[in-house]
């Protein structure tokens, strides 16, 4: 029996290329399983005869993806029995052409690509059934070879940074991304900067049901329409010309859109090179791979054609020329944009399907182009996506391990590693630092960081006298990206590029990419920086490198002076956004220093002040002047600044003229947390932080491959959904006592641990709406619990903080020594229970004036525990908000008791609880006493008749403090007003304000109003 004892001995060369095969093999066979397909095989492995093979427990397979499956196999058999295993598995669930396929990559002993003959459609059909196919090679169609020149065109990439010879198999690096379908217009849309993973995780988290596969795009909806043209959405780096690149080989493997006969690839930043007039078929002529094909003959039969269009967003010419300029015929010669212009619009090739991607800038003006389309976003990696991706990219278990330990255990590279080609970058980066001493002991923190040292480890590569050009090199580079970010361009022709004498450069394929085009009957070069935030990171790297040489020969480009870029950054759309924020990233002293050493420039500090003093500046809004209130930062991308900067000295003198930051509704995600908490950790003057609206995202860790008992509660994640209810009650059960036993298991952990590292001196502290849970009532207890100086605190709708977290935050407020004098709790989901804990607080701080638990269900327990406080406390209450809190006259029978006794109570709200004319009755007992002092009363909706004004009249002679009065939304009628009245008219009574908004009043009531006015009552408003 195969097991994995059989892999005795010291592993040679031999044996490590014939596991590389093996690995390969492998994982192009599950590649090409569907996802069903690919249930059925691990089923296999756990519960077949796999004819000497021991099974693998489905425990183990369960939640293993492809990757995990194929590392299982190997531990436990060894290459050549699991190829075995595979194969048997395959045969079982009834896959025997893939098994067949499988089979003679096997004896052939070659890679993935040499075992895999792509046989025609029909050679297949005689493989599943067991009959010999002879001189297969000989029999081939058009079609058949125009798949082949795709699969060979398409089916390798080359990394970003590869040099001569290096590429990878598309199929075994492609990791799958989350695609979304739904409605998508502009202002949702439009995140130009995305590619560092701003807004994402909320998507992920919010629109994960809705996902869609590849493979369905083209498919029916629940009403039976199937769309013709379909848009795939994305930001720079989440991953389009890689999925277009993947579909071409997918359908080339009849894996996906079968209904096609053919689908051809054109990408747009090619088309804005392509001079002169074409027809469709010189068109394609020109851009699809292989030999010639009978191009004519093949646009006649349109519905069966698919056209995947990269890049939408890169067309440098108008699209939307008058219809009557459109041509109509595939053979039609005219201008390169005119052909394409006519295939937007369904003029030309109108049965055609298209496939369109984009970023989202260009999705308005490309929807007015199309009739009826569908659009699916791509939201990036989800976690297992991105655990996935590393072990494609290392290879080796151990090292993808250790890269992904430590890239989880960072939040800010973990939130990064969202966006694809984020996650390449990181990925690149760390297989570097494993490589070296220490490993990855001190990785990168920053965005800035990451890209110094991406930028390190290609210099490194350079020797003689390349390594010599390298500064002068960088100099016109960096000229070249900044005047590209000025004139929003990222595709620079042949003639930009020598003009900066960058073409005479050996070390330029590093840094930039050349791109060969065809025009007319010759060929030009194109250059551009492997990805937008590149040239916004050399654009950035523009305005701090300094040489003496460059006094001599200064290349011409845009002006060095930043101030003009900061200027500008307000009206540009967000579009410098992270050029800006490089530029402080590399204003730090050690990222300098690093780039001193690897690219033997000098670094300026000369611009640092005037980014700071930017910075301030751009919080004095037009708002902020209106409300005299410039102390405050309003913005999180100055945050984000700082955060790159990562100078204490810096950041403490950026942030010392304000005293206090507010945000409101934003989604912050880990990244935004993570920045948040840098500035509050170093903010001098902090007295004021209000985040309302603001949703603290936090995701659960996702599954793992090999589910285990689990140490710490929260991490028993493998009872989630999939489990039985029973189970899954246990399992949010025992999270939430995790959570509350575990601080750092809150969504707001990395507020809490900054505010105490701050030593915590907020005086106002606005959490208002920010759906807080019970746990985070613990979290913020215990740093509120040191603050010396915290005198409001609002936690207002945030239902979920519940008794539990109410009663913990009050633990920690009763432990400080705050003089707290506001707090609100109001919508926080309380009960009589929660409102135990919050006598508690009232009566150990004296000088708490505003008390607000509205909208809460507390009862009249809940008031009768408040009263029993302010009774016996010596209370300093101005205001009690209790409106909407299932109160009834038994609470008025409370609250009257303990108004004299409280001769600070100014305001009293209790609007919104069916207290009746039997509640005013007997609260009206307490206003007659002589020690109240209060002075608003606010009665509305309260099921008030009549005989509610009669008790409130003989009273408002005995209670000269009372000014306002509210009695709205009751149904009084006129006998209410006549029996008011009579106690207005007192001269006593002092009422200045008086509420009677539907009340059920008629005409009846003006002469007893009159005779109110007439007496010369202190009424102002009525």
């Amino acid at each position: 029996m195969h097991t994995g004892s059989s892999r005795s001995g010291a592993p040679g060369s031999g044996h490590r290329q014939v596991e590389a095969k093996v690995w390969d093999l492998l994982l192009h066979a599950l590649d090409d399983l569907s996802e069903a397909d690919f249930e059925r095989f691990r089923d296999a492995l756990a519960h077949a005869d796999l004819r000497g093979c021991s099974p693998i427990p489905w425990g183990r397979l369960e939640k293993a993806n492809r990757i995990q499956t194929k590392n299982l196999m190997l531990q436990r058999y060894g290459a050549e029995a699991a190829l075995h295993a595979a194969i048997t598995a395959l045969e079982h669930i009834q896959l025997r052409n893939a098994a067949a396929l499988l089979q003679e990559g096997r004896e052939r002993g070659g890679n993935a690509d040499s075992s895999r003959p792509h046989l025609p459609t029909g050679a297949r059909t005689l493989l599943w059934m067991g009959v010999p196919v002879a001189g297969l090679g000989e029999v081939e169609d058009d079609r058949s070879g125009y798949k082949r020149a795709v699969r060979q065109a398409y089916g390798r990439l080359k990394d970003l940074n590869a040099r001569v010879g290096d590429s990878a198999s598309l199929s075994a690096r492609y990791s799958r991304l989350v695609l979304v379908t739904g409605p998508c217009d502009e202002r949702q849309r439009e995140r130009e900067i995305a590619a560092v993973g701003r807004g994402h995780a909320e998507l992920m988290k919010e629109r994960a049901s809705a996902a869609v596969a590849v493979a369905d795009l083209f498919k029916p909806d629940a009403e039976g329409w199937s769309p013709k043209e379909v848009v795939l959405l994305g930001a720079a780096g989440m991953g389009k010309t890689m999925t277009a690149r993947k579909i071409m080989v997918d359908w080339a493997c009849d894996r996906v859109f079968e209904e096609f006969d053919y689908v051809f690839y054109i990408h747009c930043r090619e088309g804005n090179l392509l001079a002169g007039e074409a027809s469709m078929a010189e068109l394609l002529a020109r851009c699809c791979p292989g030999g010639a094909l009978p191009l004519d003959a093949v646009l006649q039969h349109s519905e069966k054609l698919l056209f995947v269009i990269d890049g939408f967003d890169e067309l440098r010419f108008s699209v939307e020329q008058p219809w009557s300029e459109l041509c109509a015929e595939p053979g039609e010669r005219r201008p390169v944009d005119v052909v394409l212009a006519s295939l937007f619009r369904r003029r030309l090739l109108r049965h055609s399907s298209l496939l369109i991607t984009t970023r989202p800038a260009a999705l308005q003006s490309l929807r007015r182009l199309l009739e009826h389309e569908r659009c699916a976003e791509i939201l990036g990696f989800s976690e297992a996506d991105r655990r996935d991706y590393f072990q494609r990219f290392f290879g080796s278990a151990e090292q993808a391990a250790a890269a992904f330990r430590f890239v989880r255990g960072h939040e800010l590279l973990f939130t990064m590693c969202l966006v694809p080609v984020v996650c390449w970058i990181v990925c690149t980066v760390l297989r570097q630092e494993l490589g070296r001493t220490g490993g990855l002991a001190h990785g990168p923190r920053t965005t800035t960081g990451i890209y110094v040292l991406y930028l390190s480890a290609l210099l490194r590569s350079l020797r003689g006298q390349q390594r010599q050009d390298v500064p002068a090199v960088l100099r016109r580079l960096c000229c070249l990206a900044a005047s590209g970010v000025r004139r929003q361009r990222v595709l620079f022709e042949e003639k930009e590029v020598q003009g900066l004498a960058l073409g005479r450069q050996e070390a330029l394929p590093l840094l930039l990419n050349e791109h060969l085009f065809q025009k007319d009957i010759s060929c030009v070069s194109s250059y551009s920086f492997i990805h937008l935030s590149f040239q916004e990171f050399f654009a950035a790297l523009f305005y701090l490198l300094e040489d003496e040489a460059e006094a001599q020969e200064p290349p011409v480009g845009p002006s060095r002076d930043v101030k003009e870029l900061l200027e500008s950054y307000g009206s540009s759309g967000n579009y410098f956004i992270l050029t800006v924020r490089f530029l402080f990233g590399l204003s730090n002293e050690d990222r300098r220093r690093e780039l001193e050493q690897e690219t033997g420039c000098r670094i300026s500090a000369r611009i640092t002040q005037d980014l700071l003093q930017w910075l301030q500046e751009s919080q004095k809004t037009a708002l902020a002047l209106l409300l005299e209130e410039t102390a405050l930062v309003r913005d999180l991308e100055l945050c984000h600044c700082l955060y790159e900067l990562q100078d204490e000295r810096l950041v403490a003198a950026a942030l010392r003229p304000f005293t206090g930051l507010h945000l409101h509704g934003l989604n912050l995600n880990r990244f935004d947390q993570v920045v948040l908490a840098f500035s509050l950790r170093r903010f001098p003057g902090l007295q004021a932080l209000e985040l309302g609206h603001c949703c603290f995202l936090w995701d659960e860790p996702e599954d793992d491959a090999e589910p285990q008992l689990c140490k710490r509660p929260h991490r028993c994640v493998g009872l989630r959904a999939a489990g039985p209810p029973k189970l899954r009650g246990l399992e949010a059960s025992l999270r939430r006592e995790a959570q509350e036993e575990e601080g750092t298991q809150t969504p707001i952990h990395l507020l809490c641990q900054a505010l105490e590292a701050s030593g915590c001196k907020l005086k106002t502290l606005r959490l208002d709406r920010c759906e807080l849970s019970s746990a985070c009532g613990a979290a913020l207890g215990s740093v509120l619990g040191i603050s010396p100086a915290l005198t409001e605190l609002s936690l207002a709708g945030n239902k979920d903080l519940r008794d539990e977290g109410v009663r913990l935050l009050c633990e920690g407020l009763r432990r400080g020594a705050a003089p707290l004098r506001e707090l609100r709790l109001g919508g926080c989901s309380l009960t009589a229970a929660g409102l135990r804990a919050v006598a508690a607080v009232l009566a150990a701080a004296p000088g708490l004036a505003v008390l607000d638990l509205s909208d809460n269900a507390v009862g009249d327990g809940g008031v009768r525990e408040l009263c029993a406080a302010l009774g016996g406390s010596g209370s300093g209450l101005r205001k009690l908000e209790l409106w909407q809190c299932g109160l009834t006259e038994l609470s008025c029978e409370s609250l009257a008791a303990v108004l004299p006794d409280t001769p600070s109570l100014a305001e009293l709200h209790l609007g919104g609880n069916a207290v009746g004319d039997g509640g005013v009755r007997r609260l009206s007992q307490g206003l007659r006493d002589p020690r109240c002092r209060l002075r608003t009363l606010r009665l509305w909706q309260c099921g008030l008749t009549e005989p509610s004004c009669e008790s409130l009249a003989a009273a408002l002679p005995d209670t000269p403090s009372l000014a306002e009065l509210h009695l709205g939304g009751n149904a009084v009628g006129d006998g209410g007003v006549r029996r008011l009245s009579q106690g207005l008219r007192d001269p006593r009574c002092r009422l200045r304000t008086l509420s009677l908004w539907q009340c059920g009043l008629s005409g009846a009531c003006c002469e007893d109003v009159c005779s109110v006015l007439r007496a010369g009552c202190a009424l102002e408003s009525l």
